[in-house]
């Protein structure tokens, strides 16, 4: 990941109306109340069974896209029906040790070493390489390499641009791109009303996209969609003049800073905001 936002997930502005409803989320009240609440049962990892929901009617895209993402959030260990503690989510949403160093180590060596020797090649290559024997380390181990695959691509990418032009602050310009298209996704998937944490969420839980009909459930899912939304703003409107000033070693430092330390407590809120919402059934 390249602003150190690992493995996922996740866990509001002010503006909200006098009854508590987004306001265009608000909209959704005059649809027929069954919408969304179709939606058949899902099962354990797939998408939703298409002979199970009205009529037999194909999935429709909003469940298929509520599959996708809700199987990654439990794939890195973000499934409310599981009842873990928050402390238990947030470890494995960064991925463990291992998931912090890979997301780390990186961008901190190229910083570290552009700052005292001023050597581009130097730096971009141990950067990379860095990279790459996280990634032949868990080949060698035949664990998933998804993580550390998509770090590594990400990082020569960079690295293949910054030399190209010569300029170490272009190192940071993949960053930018995939915050600028995940806080994009998240904020108009939230003006729409449909929240890719409600999507998410609603497959995790099974109801599929029937949340939309529930008031509470789809302002939290709003909000919660907007935080993560200001969360990759607000990392470019900090990083991104540093971009243009030419200043590398605040750049670098900042986004380490912006990145996992930001990115833990958005998760936890995310995930108490969730489980608030689907309290564990008694036993």
């Amino acid at each position: 990941m390249s602003d150190a936002t690992p493995r996922d997930g996740r866990p509001g502005p002010g503006g909200e109306p006098a009854d508590g409803d987004p306001p265009i989320a608000r909209h959704a009240d005059a649809e027929p109340a069954t919408a969304g609440a179709t939606a058949g049962p899902m099962p354990e990892g797939g998408l939703p069974d298409p002979s199970s929901s009205a009529a037999g009617a194909q999935p429709s895209a909003s469940e298929i896209l509520g599959a996708a993402l809700g199987g990654a959030a439990r794939r890195a260990g973000l499934d409310p029906a599981e009842g873990r503690s928050t402390r238990h989510v947030v470890w494995s949403a960064m991925g463990g040790w291992r998931g912090i160093l890979e997301s780390v180590l990186p961008s901190l060596a190229f910083v570290v070493l552009f700052t005292l020797t001023q050597q581009l090649v130097l730096s971009l290559a141990v950067s990379v390489g860095i990279a790459a024997i996280f990634t032949v380390i868990r080949l060698l181990q035949k664990q998933p390499v998804a993580a550390a695959l998509g770090g590594l691509i990400a990082a020569v990418a960079a690295a293949a641009l910054s030399l190209w032009t010569g300029r170490a602050a272009d190192n940071f310009l993949w960053g930018f791109a995939t915050n600028g298209l995940y806080g994009t996704a998240f904020l108009i998937s939230a003006l729409v009303g449909w929240p890719l944490i409600g999507l998410a969420v609603g497959f995790l839980m099974g109801e599929g996209t029937a949340w939309r009909v529930d008031r509470r459930k789809r302002r939290a899912f709003f909000w919660l969609s907007i935080a993560w939304a200001s969360l990759f703003a607000a990392r470019l409107l900090v990083q991104v003049p540093l971009y243009f000033a030419n200043d590398v070693t605040a750049l670098g430092t900042l986004k380490l800073v912006m990145g996992l330390p930001l990115f833990a407590p958005l998760v936890a809120v995310t995930w108490l905001a969730v489980r608030a919402l689907y309290p564990p059934s008694p036993r």
